[in-house]
């Protein structure tokens, strides 16, 4: 996996020999989610280790709950402090945290993203490659590498080389916010 590879290449980041195949299907049992193929690549090529990375071989899963979490509570801070709503939910909510209280149910139905590093994420979802990795802050939510192997490059080493095309957001929801 290129990613990978490029990630160990840079030499900035400990890299822990990669997750199992054992450990994959543990974390994704869990936490409730399948890996990206591209994720779950990445992964089994070794586990970056340190600040911002998630730790699925050791980490407190209440921690990593919390990561997978992220983009939902940022979404429902947004909605209750800075007026937010998405049109799908209907007329919002006078009182903002009845907003909130009435948005929650449909952010349980969105697409899950699953944290790469810091606030970058990739979307869940077997059977799946090549998404866009996401920087999501709430609802400021920008494209951070056109895919994984481009988001290495981009955070940690450079730009990958031109493939000649624009990132295409791929996920329902998340993309609206693009």
């Amino acid at each position: 996996m290129a990613a990978a590879r490029r990630l160990r290449e840079l030499g900035h980041v400990k890299i822990q020999r990669g997750l199992t195949e054992a450990e994959l299907a543990r974390v994704e049992h869990t936490f409730g989610f399948r890996f990206a193929d591209d994720h779950r690549a990445f992964l089994a090529a070794g586990l970056p280790t340190g600040p911002s990375w998630p730790d699925w071989r050791r980490g407190e899963q209440d921690a990593l709950r919390d990561r997978l979490a992220w983009p939902i509570h940022g979404v429902l801070f947004d909605v209750e402090h800075n007026g937010y709503w998405h049109e799908s939910w209907g007329e919002r909510p006078g009182n903002r945290r009845e907003a909130a209280a009435n948005a929650e149910p449909h952010l349980r139905k969105v697409p899950q993203m699953v944290p790469v590093f810091g606030h970058r994420f990739l979307p869940s979802g077997r059977g799946s490659y090549g998404h866009p990795v996401l920087s999501m802050y709430q609802t400021d939510i920008i494209y951070y590498g056109d895919d994984l192997e481009d988001y290495i490059h981009s955070e940690f080493g450079g730009r990958a080389p031109d493939r000649g095309r624009e990132p295409q957001a791929t996920v329902a929801f998340w993309r609206d916010f693009l």
